[in-house]
């Protein structure tokens, strides 16, 4: 008896429609031979399963049920597929740890540590196995003192959310009048902000997954924004603004070292499923910096983790049944 998977993709963040791409491509991956397939859209005033025809099944919050015309649908396992919140920030790990549904994504404690930016750079930087920026951790409703964050950490600087993705309310400054607008900015998006000193370099990702018998360590990617984009914001993410070679042209010595810290973060922050961590390496001084951990990257056909799996004969088809085999196991 085949098992029902729920797809599940949407949220309450700015990410919706990227989480909906993904999910998108999740489903069409998984193989309808092999699994009951369900697309499940989380959003804030409504959950809902989609038919194939795309007509919606009402969905039961109390035990994640769909309630179809003919039966009730109860799920073996759910995919998640939503990027910030609930899906990344164990808000839905922690409902399913509840409901004893397994899914395919980092437990509840890793998925809240590592999406909130500040914290989770403040654990990575105490493992000394790479470098963190400098930065400042500010609450909304607390004072902060721009002079000081800019006498502290030089010019530019990057604000961002501290708890979101997709580069979403995020903003270089150049001048300290800039800054205290960018802080009101991120603010929309998240009650916590992240503002980082610069970090000269070339910015890397490389995604890591545990199989049921193996740990995937994928090929190294370089993100190169293009068309006047000075970092690789939504529109050079989302848009085409950006070129991301994979395997990345660099040295043997710099991809080795970013698969080595990527695979050992994987297991120091106790992660599950597909993760990609992001990187800039300093040419000039020669470190490596680490900037974020993404639990739950995006998966439409041109995201760079599918990328980096095919660079290695994986297609995502391949990708997303080892994912649901190793969290059914």
């Amino acid at each position: 008896m085949k098992m029902n998977i729920a797809i599940v993709m949407g949220g309450y963040s700015g990410e919706h429609d990227i989480s909906i791409m993904s999910g998108t491509q999740v489903y069409q991956s998984i193989s309808a031979d092999l699994y009951n397939r369900y697309r499940v859209v989380v959003e804030r005033d409504r959950w809902f399963g989609l038919d194939d025809d795309d007509q919606e099944i009402p969905l039961d919050r109390a035990d994640f049920t769909l309630h179809m015309s003919n039966k009730v649908v109860k799920f073996d396992l759910a995919f998640i597929i939503i990027h910030g919140n609930p899906g990344e920030n164990g808000v839905l790990q922690g409902y399913f740890d509840m409901l004893s549904i397994p899914y395919t994504t980092c437990g509840f404690y890793t998925s809240a540590l590592t999406f909130n930016k500040a914290y989770c750079n403040a654990v990575v930087r105490d493992f000394g196995i790479t470098k963190v920026a400098r930065s400042f951790h500010l609450f909304e409703n607390q004072p902060y003192n721009c002079q000081k964050i800019v006498d502290t950490l030089g010019l530019p600087l990057f604000v961002k959310p501290a708890a979101g993705g997709s580069s979403v309310a995020t903003t270089k400054v150049k001048t300290i009048d800039q800054l205290e607008p960018a802080i009101r900015e991120a603010f929309t998006e998240d009650r916590e902000v992240l503002v980082e000193e610069f970090i000269k370099g070339r910015e890397f990702d490389c995604g890591v997954f545990r199989a049921k018998h193996q740990k995937y360590v994928f090929p190294v990617t370089e993100i190169i924004p293009t068309g006047g984009h000075e970092f690789f914001d939504y529109d050079a993410k989302y848009n085409g603004f950006s070129n991301e070679v994979t395997p990345a042209q660099v040295d043997d010595s710099i991809s080795r070292e970013i698969q080595d810290v990527s695979s050992k973060l994987y297991d120091m922050l106790n992660c599950e499923g597909i993760v990609r961590f992001d990187y800039l390496y300093d040419v000039e001084q020669s470190h490596l910096y680490f900037m974020e951990v993404n639990t739950i990257p995006g998966q439409s056909p041109e995201s760079i983790v599918p990328k980096e799996a095919r660079a290695i004969g994986i297609s995502p088809s391949e990708l997303y049944h080892m994912a649901i085999e190793a969290a059914l196991k």
